[in-house]
């Protein structure tokens, strides 16, 4: 799979970021769209702008993404739609009940648009990364709303609004997928501190608490259930894993987990298909990164453990969040006047291998130790292997 960066949220110092169209893909998305497909790349995950959909309450103004839902459709890729990736419109207030409304009714709007334009079963990722967000939005005050002591609330929050996108989503088309994308990681305290050990696992089971919210385990007075976790979106980069108050655990270092051990914890834990649904590296790690996490999924896979899919993100090189420098970590770089985008040959050498292994493997089972009619919106079981083959 291959993931195009959409974040629009605003940053600490109030400039609101829009990557899709920094990185031009608004402009060039057939093309784009036309480059995976031919790399052997049928699913890609993109972004619906909500504060360019939505420039006032309740009034949609679809032209921002129409080019793309009809590039996607006639290049024939699959997408996974991201209704919100950190972003939202003008003079909403994050924390008010208000949020909860508009985005249900904006994730409808879009879901009838959905509707209108293609046949296909849809699959939507409502909220982008709930518990990321929670701790640089309410935590840190690294972005958006920009507040601390606040991310357990914002947390709820997010999850509560991810509910109601759903049952909204779902009310336009029952056959709707919905993919919980949150970042997979791990901390150990440093051996010189073995009292820092309980605070370092607590800080390590957090990263549940989303996927917990939405599945009615925790807080369910937001109105989570099972049925509400469809796929669970693990994201895994290089910086995943760390000593607490301290330095990165590489691959090689003491206490550094195998990335299969972290997929089939969230397997185990949830009994729900899993995607990589972000992962990659920068400069001349690409596709060294590429090739490890390949064979940590097709370990976990020969295990018994469902996994998906594998999304390079970001697919196109970007201008960063904090100051525009150029992240050299896609597989084709910056557009050209015409959209000519440089490919990165190692790591679309190694892509080439990796698509030629997976083809060879045998299918992912579609199971769950779950009962399945309890998973997804109502016409979901019948549709499962047309949309996940």
């Amino acid at each position: 799979m291959a993931g195009f960066e959409c974040s629009c949220h605003r940053r600490r110092d109030g400039k609101r970021l829009d990557v899709i169209a920094a990185t031009e893909h608004d402009r060039f998305a057939r093309m784009d769209y036309a480059r995976v497909r031919r790399l052997g790349i049928e699913t890609v995950r993109d972004g619906v702008r909500w504060h360019r959909v939505e420039r006032s309450p309740a009034r949609y103004d679809f032209s921002s993404l129409l080019p793309m839902v009809r590039a996607a459709r006639d290049t024939g890729v699959q997408v996974i739609w991201d209704l919100c990736h950190y972003g939202w419109p003008e003079g909403l207030d994050i924390f008010r009940p208000e949020f909860v409304d508009r985005f249900a009714d904006y994730a409808r709007a879009v879901a009838r648009l959905m509707a209108a334009e293609t046949d296909e079963p849809p699959v939507w990722a409502p909220i982008n990364e709930i518990s990321f967000w929670s701790w640089a939005g309410g935590e840190v005050a690294y972005l958006n709303p920009g507040t601390t002591g606040r991310g357990f609330e914002l947390k709820a929050q997010l999850a509560r609004a991810c509910l109601a996108a759903i049952d909204a989503v779902w009310s336009v088309d029952s056959r709707a997928r919905i993919v919980h994308c949150d970042p997979a990681i791990n901390i150990l305290a440093d051996p010189a501190r073995p009292q820092d050990r309980a605070l370092a696992e607590g800080n390590r089971q957090a990263q549940f608490q989303a996927w917990d919210m939405i599945v009615g385990r925790l807080w369910p007075q937001l109105g989570g259930d099972e049925r509400y976790l469809d796929v669970v979106g693990v994201n895994y980069y290089p910086n995943n894993q760390w000593i607490h108050d301290g330095p990165p655990l590489r691959r090689g270092d003491p206490g550094h987990r195998p990335f299969r051990e972290i997929l089939r914890e969230a397997w185990e834990r949830y009994g729900r298909p899993l995607l990589v649904a972000e992962t990659g590296d920068e400069h001349d790690g690409r596709s060294g990164w590429l090739r490890y996490i390949a064979g940590e999924v097709l370990a976990a896979r020969r295990a018994g453990v469902p996994v998906h899919g594998v999304c390079l993100y970001p697919i196109l090189d970007y201008p960063g969040w904090d100051d525009d420098r150029h992240c050299p970590s896609g597989l084709w770089g910056y557009a050209g006047p015409e959209g000519h985008r440089e490919i990165h040959l190692p790591l679309a050498d190694e892509l080439a291998r990796q698509v030629e292994i997976f083809r060879g493997e045998p299918a992912v089972p579609h199971h769950t130790d779950q009962d399945p009619d309890a998973q997804g919106g109502p016409g979901q079981k019948e549709n499962e292997n047309a949309v996940w083959s």
